[in-house]
């Protein structure tokens, strides 16, 4: 059963960590995920008992019998509180209770309305020449989740303005070659096109503001173990928000010349220790 339900899980993790992610792709995997799971809720338990019973006779190991009444503690009549099977124990206590976990995780994890965020967000997504546009998505997508950036009259104005995009910038080869957001929102304003959509481009701008309320979150704790060790463990919230940041945009920090750094302190005024010798190094 385990390695069932864990070979669901490692297939999502993989598919959710290759760098070039499609927003849509990724979500229906998950919620295919989902689907495998209850499905192997709902009917794989008759297999995985045969196929626990058929493991067991194969190495000579003894099978309790699975009709007869369950009893947990000791045999005393006194403590045992419903009349259940075997069988029902192990399957409702704990392979219903294993995949419930495991569904409770990717509910936290990837719950509806992330993924309806994700999914009409990605309707603005100019790769491929601007196949996934869609302005009803991207009209809910201001209504539902941007009401306090966009007004009523802003929604209507929006969608007159998606129509006249949708004819204009997909056909102008000056975005033929765009292939994210982060590419497209300075060309809408090198061409000054965000002047005439200045609405599509708030919302724009927004939804680059997703990567770091999700993706950047979720590094956070992968890289939390690394940093508050065991010779750390009585750090203060600040100076591990400030460690973390660090580690996890290590790809800016590692250009970062630490001597800038010390000389930038160092002119800010006189302190009681140098923080730098006559070679430009810390002092330790």
């Amino acid at each position: 059963m385990m390695n069932k339900v864990i070979g669901y899980t490692n297939l999502l993790c993989q598919a959710l960590q290759i760098k070039t992610q499609d927003i849509l792709n990724a979500m229906r995997f998950v919620s295919t995920t989902k689907s495998l799971l209850q499905k192997f809720r709902e009917d794989g338990w008759d297999t995985f008992i045969q196929s626990v019973t058929t493991f067991c006779d194969k190495h000579h190991i003894d099978i309790p019998d699975l009709s007869a009444q369950y009893k947990e503690g000791t045999i005393r009549s006194c403590q045992q509180h419903d009349c259940i099977t075997i069988e029902h124990y192990y399957n409702f206590s704990i392979f219903n209770a294993v995949i419930d976990f495991q569904m409770v995780e990717l509910d936290d994890r990837f719950p509806e309305r992330t993924i309806e965020l994700l999914i009409f967000s990605s309707s603005l997504d100019p790769s491929d020449s601007f196949k996934s546009f869609h302005i009803d998505n991207i009209c809910n997508l201001a209504e539902k989740f941007y009401p306090q950036d966009f007004s009523g009259s802003e929604i209507d104005t929006l969608r007159r303005q998606l129509e006249h995009y949708e004819l204009d910038v997909p056909n102008d080869s000056q975005f033929q070659n765009i292939s994210s957001l982060l590419e497209l929102c300075p060309k809408l304003y090198e061409t000054k096109r965000s002047e005439h959509f200045h609405l599509i481009d708030r919302l724009i701008r927004l939804v680059l503001t997703l990567h770091v309320s999700t993706a950047t979150t979720k590094r956070v704790f992968s890289a939390m173990k690394l940093i508050k060790t065991a010779f750390r463990n009585k750090m203060e919230d600040e100076l591990l928000a400030s460690y973390m940041v660090i580690y996890i945009e290590r790809e800016f920090s590692d250009i970062i010349d630490p001597n800038m750094i010390i000389n930038e302190f160092c002119d800010m005024g006189p302190r009681r220790a140098s923080l730098k010798r006559n070679s430009n190094a810390l002092v330790l």
